[in-house]
């Protein structure tokens, strides 16, 4: 062995057989006995050099046995104790506590299920009254043949088809609707219309187009909105992208515009991402040959990330635009990383009272801050308990597969940005695997980026990047 100093080291065990020793008392005192009669001897040797640039060996010799403790060897443990508190360890002994918590806990949450579907008067209950509406808003479910069926009977007049929706999603839904049919297209360019999508468990999701009035289309776009808004908000940028040729798709994620759901309620954020995977699928059948890029905001953004960690769908997808994406977000309070998995399970319907009524400050623009505030398709309630889980959980999610990203990408965040993080985006563009992939900072910019006063800059940055990869 070759010490630091450039010495060398010795170590050799005696030949004598390790003496026989009673096993009496404590294994500890036992393994000490055997220690003490092992005989080792180190021997370090040093080379000395003189001024006549002659060299001599100088020999140390120690001894280990009963009479010595100048050395004392271990086997390891140390380190293994060290392991034991390590991050890694931690994390997991907290999931096992979580785990065993929520186990407990089961009987509890099937006592406030009870409570929720009796007769007890609950806090979302008014959202959750069933009306007559008209079937071209119904919310359509597939019955056990796979079929789509809605029920139906008459209202007054009687000749007009009905049938049982919730009264919140109707109202939303109705006005989702009666907004694209007023529409008048801006300046004749854009022809806007709206369906409704019925994804695989059942649930009716609003989608609404932009199509250019010229039939020679470019490309695809489709948008996904970020949390607590709605697609209809975008309805200006996909003109804007009419007028460069490409036919946009808008669609209202689960819980949020005209689509099924408790407003802003997100059962899981997975509902959303495989949402878009079968909405994308209906996009690319409804428009062959033709090349199809997604934009996504905040939320939207991470759902679309994670749609395209799924190969199949990646290969179909030419390229994804990324605005303040929520790749990296921070919870409010780190307790609550640790107790939202609880909270989430036994009250996922539970909003913190501490609402921010004059919402947050998304936007430098007075005015762009007035008109998203004061949209009733806009949620401007106390976020949920749910909600807010599933979006660590999908942040948390892709900052572990960041190098699993090989779509091209424009990923664009304001610098000043206070609800998702601008170095996380910056994590993304450093560690993804793709070859085309490009990153916007700016300079002072909040969250809301198409609605900033600079919004014609980002736009413009936008339509460039799409136009050179058609």
């Amino acid at each position: 062995m070759i010490c630091s100093s450039g010495g060398t080291i010795l170590i050799a065990r005696g030949k004598n057989p390790i003496p026989r020793v009673p096993v009496t008392g404590s294994s500890r005192n036992h393994a000490n006995r055997i220690r003490n009669n092992l005989p080792i001897s180190v021997t370090t040797f040093r080379r000395s050099s003189t001024s006549s640039s002659s060299s001599s060996m100088a020999v140390e010799t120690m001894s280990m046995g009963s009479d010595s403790s100048t050395l004392i060897l271990t086997s390891g443990a140390s380190g293994r104790v060290r392991a034991l508190f390590s991050m890694r360890e931690l994390r997991r002994l907290v999931t096992i506590i979580q785990s065993l918590i929520l186990f407990l806990l089961l009987p509890f949450r099937v006592v406030v299920w009870r409570r929720r579907t009796g007769a007890v008067v609950i806090r979302d209950d008014k959202q959750e009254r069933k009306v007559w509406v008209p079937t071209q808003i119904v919310v359509r479910k597939r019955n056990a043949g796979g079929d789509i069926s809605s029920s139906g009977c008459s209202v007054s007049p009687p000749s007009v088809p009905a049938a049982v929706v919730d009264e919140e999603v109707a109202v939303r839904r109705e006005l989702a609707i009666r907004r694209v049919l007023e529409d008048e297209g801006g300046d004749g360019s854009s022809v806007r219309d709206y369906s409704l999508f019925t994804t695989k468990r059942g649930d009716t999701l609003f989608t609404q187009s932009w199509s250019p009035v010229s039939p020679n289309h470019r490309g695809l776009v489709v948008l996904l909105h970020g949390l607590n808004e709605h697609s209809g908000r975008y309805s200006d940028f996909a003109k804007q992208l009419n007028a460069n040729g490409f036919k946009v798709y808008g669609i209202d994620w689960i819980g949020h515009g005209g689509s099924d759901g408790l407003h802003a309620y997100v059962p899981s954020l997975d509902y959303a991402v495989a949402d878009l995977k079968s909405f994308l699928e209906k996009v690319f059948a409804e428009n062959p040959g033709l090349p199809c890029f997604c934009i996504g905001h905040s939320t939207g953004g991470a759902i679309i990330l994670k749609a395209m960690l799924d190969p199949k769908i990646e290969s179909r997808v030419s390229g994804i635009v990324l605005t303040s994406p929520a790749v990296g977000v921070q919870p409010s309070h780190p307790i609550f990383a640790v107790l939202a998995p609880i909270v989430a399970f036994l009250l996922p319907r539970y909003q913190f009272s501490a609402a921010n009524k004059k919402g947050m400050p998304v936007s430098r623009d007075p005015q762009a801050l007035v008109t998203k505030y004061s949209d009733p398709l806009v949620f401007t309630g106390s976020i949920r308990v749910k909600t807010g889980y599933e979006i660590l959980r999908i942040a948390s999610h892709l900052q572990q597969n960041l190098n699993k990203v090989k779509v091209p990408f424009l990923v664009m965040h304001g610098t000043a940005d206070t609800v998702t993080d601008p170095d996380a985006s910056k994590r993304l563009y450093d560690e993804a695997s793709s070859s085309d992939k490009s990153i916007k900072l700016f300079d002072g910019l909040l969250h809301d980026l198409l609605f900033e006063p600079e919004r014609e800059i980002i736009a413009g940055v936008i339509l460039d990047w799409l136009n050179q990869r058609v």
